[in-house]
């Protein structure tokens, strides 16, 4: 850092330099900080590479890079001799690049980034970074570029400053004083831009599975990737959300702006967006601009798990490439994504599992982008494991999402196959079988090849309580065996029309194990997703013959006159009808007056029939009530 003088405003003049004479500055050897992200300082990164001929051994230092100068061209041509690039966070730098550039990659946490260049383990002897013009006092805002680069900054023994009068003012730890600063450029100049791709149908999906997950009150972190930004899109039914997260985006920007991000619920920073840097277009730097509600920190703070922890119902949501059946995850670069390395992953999944009601959750496609490949996989080979299995908590794809948090090795493995691409999961089945996490007398049955309906998921709340209606998954198999044992005698007996004392595994396994079309469980379910209790069952199975479903229930005792089963018995004749199934049929006792009145709420014509054991109750889906026609 250089000196300070008695008054800034003569240092800011005394400073100013061309970019050219400012890099003359950098001589061979030394290391090179490159401001991050859409704050990298173009003009200083153009004048850097125009001469990176002329040094020698140079070290570029520098996370998320735009590459809007060729540097890691440069530093392939002349093998290193003038730039080598150490990249800590790839970013959106284009992937074929990766592979003959591995060796550079310096996996960290970001948290712990400006911890390496303060202690100067890593020193810095040139930082180059972008700011905004100074205000009254001298001081300059990194805007939208805070992160690692502030760290950095404050750190190097030479710092270079692109002042852009186009870089906006962001509140927060986002200041450097004009006397920290050794040379000026003025520079105006259009930040980078960046405008993700939108999302794909397979992303919008994802997106639906978690909007469920996410209540009202929670504080965001957001990952960069179009399913992230697909679930911040699926949350505008949501109310009073916070956000605390690495990256602020323009999704974000909309979601503050239609209300449903306010922060006054947070319980740490409350009334404040928090986040290290911006990525995204004109729009949102000119909405970050002197804008109270927000505030950018250092890395070091905003992905500090210690800080994230602090937050009400902190829910993290991070992309994942792959994950094998134990639940090891890899985050590394892959094309067309706007992340890469290790990043803030670890960092989130762990701050957001120790705040009050916090939820990790990790996104992935089914499949490669060709289909080709499935991205649950048996087991980790040659991928860097960037969360380790005890660390997993919600996982979702396009087939559903599930919770890995305390199960066995057997229940992930169900559970990952059970949202896994239908034309893998016969595979990754028997290869779990040859491993021995599954048991050789397992089997998929239907749900091989069946895709969960997330549209038959609905809420209702009784006396305060919410009460998830939802089609039963293979990892319910033991829930609803539970179930089953803690029904009253008398309850079992309508059900299953004699005494039974035992529910083994083989006969509720082929009720979560369902195609949702032939055969259907839905469950009714209280408490924590993933740890929830069932208290309430209805199946229907086709009876090929008549093309009727045969339903029947069963409700724990405490949840039972609540409207569960007028609830579950509508759901199911719906479904049943969009399946193209004629009608309903349940067999039941006489005396169970209750089953009938609930049948004759249906809006079709009943038939009944008495066999001298049991009352047959039927209706056709085309013959209405006389009153409905």
């Amino acid at each position: 850092m250089g000196k300070k003088s008695t008054y800034w405003a003569d240092n800011y003049i005394q400073k100013q330099r061309s970019a050219e004479d400012a890099l003359k500055l950098v001589r061979s050897g030394q290391r090179v900080f490159i401001g991050s992200a859409c704050g990298e300082p173009q003009a200083l990164v153009r004048a850097l590479a125009a001469n990176a001929r002329s040094y020698s051994d140079v070290e570029i230092v520098r996370m998320m890079s735009h590459e809007s100068a060729p540097l890691t061209e440069i530093a392939t041509e002349t093998y290193e001799a003038n730039l080598s690039i150490r990249q800590i966070y790839l970013g959106a730098a284009r992937s074929e690049s990766f592979a003959r550039n591995l060796r550079f990659v310096t996996p960290m946490n970001i948290s712990e980034v400006p911890g390496l260049f303060q202690s100067r383990r890593l020193p810095i002897h040139v930082a180059l970074v972008q700011v905004s013009p100074p205000d009254d006092f001298g001081w300059m805002s990194l805007g939208i570029s805070v992160d690692v680069t502030r760290a950095a900054a404050y750190a190097a023994e030479t710092v270079i400053a692109q002042v852009n009068p186009r870089m906006p003012r962001v509140m927060g730890q986002s200041f450097i004083h004009v006397n920290d600063v050794d040379v000026i450029v003025v520079h105006e100049e259009e930040l980078l831009t960046l405008t993700p791709a939108p999302p794909s149908a397979i992303a919008t999906w994802i997106g639906r599975h978690i909007a469920r997950l996410i209540e009202d009150g929670a504080t965001l972190q957001v990952g960069l990737d179009a399913k992230s930004q697909a679930t911040v899109q699926a949350l505008s039914q949501k109310n009073d959300l916070g956000f605390h997260s690495q990256y602020l985006t323009n999704d974000i920007m909309h979601l503050y702006s239609m209300g449903v991000i306010n922060n006054r619920r947070k319980g740490y920073n409350e009334g404040k967006m928090v986040a290290s840097a911006a990525l995204g277009g004109t729009e949102l730097y000119e909405f970050l601009n002197d804008n109270p509600a927000i505030e950018f920190h250092p890395s070091d703070y905003v992905n500090d798990p210690f800080v994230i922890s602090r937050h009400n119902h902190m829910v993290s949501l991070n992309v994942a490439q792959s994950i094998d059946l134990t639940g090891q995850v890899s985050a590394e670069a892959v094309a067309h994504t706007l992340f890469a390395g290790v990043s803030g992953i670890p960092d989130f999944v762990r701050g957001a599992r120790r705040a009050p009601g916090g939820k990790s959750i990790l996104m992935l496609r089914s499949t490669s982008v060709d289909g080709k490949q499935s991205r649950v996989i048996p087991v980790m080979s040659n991928e860097a494991v960037v969360v380790p299995r005890g660390d997993v908590h919600f996982v979702a794809t396009e087939y559903g999402v599930v919770n890995l948090f305390g199960k066995s090795l057997q229940e992930r493995a169900i559970a990952l196959i059970s949202i896994a691409h239908p034309d893998f999961r016969d595979e990754l089945f028997e290869s779990a079988k040859e491993a021995g996490i599954i048991g050789p007398e397992r089997n998929l049955g239907e749900a091989a090849k069946a895709v969960y309906p997330v549209n038959l998921e609905d809420d209702l709340t009784i006396n305060g309580e919410t009460i998830t209606i939802r089609p039963a998954k293979p990892v319910d198999e033991r829930r609803i065996q539970e179930h089953y044992y803690s029904l009253a005698q008398e309850d079992i007996f309508r059900r299953f029309f004699h005494e039974k004392t035992s529910f083994e595994r083989w006969e509720v396994e082929n009720k979560s194990q369902i195609d949702y079309i032939k055969d259907l469980t839905l469950i009714a379910v209280v408490g924590e997703a993933g740890f929830d209790r069932v208290v309430g069952v209805a199946e229907y199975l086709l009876l090929v013959n008549s093309n009727l479903a045969e339903v029947a229930f069963t409700i724990d005792r405490d949840y039972q006159g609540k409207g569960l089963g007028k609830r579950f018995l509508k759901k199911m004749a719906d479904v049943a009808r969009e399946n193209g199934i004629g009608g309903l049929v349940a067999y039941t006792a006489p005396h169970n007056q209750a089953m009938i009145r609930l049948f004759k709420t249906l809006p079709y014509k009943v038939s009944t029939a008495f066999d001298g054991e049991a009352l047959t109750l039927s209706c056709r889906f085309d013959e209405l009530k006389d009153d409905l026609k």
